[in-house]
Formats: C-alpha cells, structure tokens, sequence
C-alpha cells in the first residue's frame, strides 16, 4: 500500500484503546433501505442488522449487508446469500475480543469467500455471482468484494471513498496478466469477419469478469477470492451505497450522492435505481441498497451542500497500490482526516491472503482447515506455504488446508488444469 507522510495505516489496536482512554463511544444508528428494478431476477439482497456476537464480558452487536448479482442464471446468488455468512462466521475464531474480531474479519472473508464457492462447485451448477458483503461493527466497516457491483461512502464531512475493488476485465489489467498466466484466454466476442465487440470477455466461458462465487463452466482461474477494505469511521458518521452494476454503468459516485441528498434511505434507495433505470432503460437487473450510519440521537440523512467539483478539492483515500481500481470513474477525491483505513488487500493468492504474519496466534486452528473448517488429524494438513520457493516460512508451518481445499487452490492459482471448462456465454 502506498503511503504519504501525512497518512499513515493505525493498528485497530491503537485506535479501540484510545477511544477507551478518553471516553466510551457510542454505537451509531443505523438506518437502511433497498429498492430494486428486475429484468431478470438474478439481484438478490441480504440485510441482518443487530446481529449478536457473544464475548467474555458480555455481547457485542454487528450489521451484516449484501448483493449478489446472479448472471447465467440465479442459483450461485441464492446459494451464497444463504451461506455465506454462516461460512464467514464459522472462520472466525472463538472467544475473541471486539478489537481481536474486527481485526480477524478480513481473514475470515477470504475463507467464507472460498468456502462457499467450492461448495457451490460441487453442486455442478454453472451459474455465478458477483459478491458485495458488507459489515458493520461499531464504526468500523469491512466490505469485502468480487465482481463489478460497488459500495462507496460519503461522510458527512463530504468526502467520498471507494470501498471495494472491480474485477471487470475491460479495466483491470492485472486481473487480465493473472487469467493469462493462468492458462485462461482474453478476449471480445468474435462477430466474423475478424471483427471483434463487446467487453473483454474470458475464454471459455465467455465472463467479463476476473473474479466471482461460482461459475465452475469457465476455468478456475475465475476466483472468489475477494479484494477486502476496512475503515474506521469518524464519529460524525455518513452515509453507504451499495449497487449492481445496473447503476454504475450509468451514475458516478457524485451523480449518485447528489440525485438523493437529503432523501431517508428507503427513497434515497429508491432515487438511485429511478434515476438508473430512465437514463439508458431497463437493460439489467438493478439493485441498490442505502446505509445511513449516524451519532447516536441525530436524525437520517442530513442534508449536505451541494458540492461544486474542483480538481484540488477531490482526491482518492485508497491510493491504488497496483493497476487493480476500485472506480470506472477518472475523477479524484478528497482525503479528509476523518476514515482511518485500517486493512486493504487484493491479492487473489491464497498463501498471501490465509499466512500467518497476524497479530492473534489462535486465528487457525492447528488440525482445522483455514477455508472448509474440517477436522485433520495430525499430519494430514496441507501447509498454505507449501510449494512456495520463497517463503521463509517451513513447509509445516500454519495455517493449514485439507486436501480438497489444496486442490482448489491449485487450480485457481494456475498450478493444475481445471477440470470443468466449457462453453457457455456469461455475463
């Protein structure tokens, strides 16, 4: 992650523990609400507020929001709406503390991620979905995500920030060298004639996306392994976005936040998905979600000014480490001095994603498979460092996969043919 003198990456830790110091903070409020135009019936919703998580000194609560864009079909989109908070959940070592659960989370979205693709694989269907999974503890917000459906914040201090990645091939050329490697081919629609339309596509298969939940018809080089973010939000709090694609492709950000300033969430939701929908028609399933996270005792949605777009004024709080973008827009926004980012990771490798450079010791299980939480007896574990030349680590260092969950990290990272690739147009 790159860095400036002015920005540096605070511990969880250090963040949890001076609040604590200087006074007890609040919980927000969290107002919701979700609209949606169908053509296809392949958006679906989760939305589970005051989730409970018992800790050794009481409870604490969390919020738990999620699309899935189905595309070949709906099944990969129910299928995963259904369990993969359960599979999140179940990566999530028992008896931490609040700070030591938030810090786990990114770890444990990898593993749900995965865990609920190949178990979805292994029901032979070939459907697939795009995955923006949200969840809110306190003022902290971790959003982890494949595919090219969106979440973006705005504070009420104004500023906008991304807060998860697209893996639409047309724009993201590390995704494209990382399918080539793999064995997998790029490519747009063939039309005759040697002409060629369309977005980037992968071959066979035919999907415009790099990573997704399902889809075992293209090659696993199509990975579910999901590009994660974590912030800690100032106190002043904001307000959330979550949409398909079926609104990016036609509002910005700012197109966004402005058409539905002042709005409650539920007719901000709506705003969005109308707007949407009369600028360029129905042509996809079209879904948006609308989180207003606030001070306790402060009412929805204040009504900010308009903003007049200046290019000093806008600046990107994530600054990209890599050509892996989070916005299809050029735009540049502000970084003001109110999210603290607390994590960001996008690598698609499980052994960069699952390794133990961690400050909990007791994040894996030593006989427990990172990905499946199976049982191993002692000996039967696979290394997640195995086979990697450069790791300082031993081969019989944790954390650990089965065999089955070996394979499928094999395969997605390119070390084995895939089994399954056919032929089928996806989108």
């Amino acid at each position: 992650m790159s860095r400036r003198g002015e920005h540096q990456t605070v511990p969880l830790s250090v963040l949890l523990k001076r609040e604590l110091a200087s006074q007890k903070i609040e919980n927000p409020e969290i107002v919701h609400g979700q609209a949606s135009h169908s053509k296809k019936g392949e958006d679906f919703t989760l939305i589970k507020t005051e989730c409970q998580r018992a800790m050794g000194d009481g409870f604490t609560t969390f919020s738990v929001y999620g699309l899935f864009d189905g595309h070949n079909g709906s099944a990969a989109a129910i299928y995963t709406k259904e369990n993969l908070l359960n599979n999140v959940l179940s990566a999530m070592p028992a008896d931490l503390s609040r700070d030591e659960w938030i810090a786990a989370l990114p770890r444990a979205l990898v593993a749900g991620f995965v865990k609920t693709d190949k178990d979805f694989q292994q029901r032979a269907k070939t459907s697939g979905t795009t995955v923006t999974f949200v969840i809110i503890e306190g003022w902290v917000i971790t959003v982890a995500s494949v595919g090219d459906s969106r979440c973006i914040f705005e504070s009420a201090e104004g500023g906008i920030y991304y807060l998860s990645a697209d893996h639409r091939l047309e724009c993201n050329e590390e995704e494209r060298e990382r399918i080539t490697a793999c064995g997998g081919e790029i490519g747009r629609l063939n039309a005759g004639g040697g002409a060629e339309i369309g977005p980037l596509r992968c071959w066979p298969g035919g999907l415009c996306l790099s990573r997704s939940i399902g889809d075992m018809d293209v090659g696993e080089f199509i990975v579910p392994v999901p590009y994660v973010k974590q912030v800690k939000l100032s106190t002043a709090g904001g307000r959330m976005i979550i949409s398909s694609d079926g609104v990016w492709d036609v509002l910005s950000a700012e197109e966004a936040l402005d058409c539905c300033r002042g709005m409650p969430p539920d007719a901000a939701a709506a705003q969005i998905v109308k707007e949407a929908v009369q600028s360029k028609g129905l042509r996809d399933d079209t879904t948006c979600i609308v989180v207003d996270i606030l001070p306790p005792e402060k009412p929805a949605a204040p009504s900010l000014p308009p903003k007049k777009p200046s290019k000093c004024m806008f600046k990107v709080m994530f600054r990209k480490k890599n050509s892996e973008s989070s916005s299809r827009d050029k735009e540049e926004y502000i970084e003001p001095e109110v999210v603290e980012e607390l994590f960001e990771e996008g690598s698609a490798m499980l052994s960069e994603r699952l390794d133990t450079k961690y400050p909990l010791c007791n994040v894996f299980k030593l006989f427990m498979c990172a990905i499946c939480q199976l049982g191993m007896k002692p000996g039967e574990g696979i290394s997640i460092h195995a086979g990697i030349s450069n790791s300082v680590l031993r081969p019989w260092d944790g954390p650990f996969l089965c065999s089955s969950c070996q394979e499928k990290r094999e395969a997605m990272e390119g070390k084995r043919p895939s089994a399954n690739r056919h032929g089928s147009d996806s989108d």
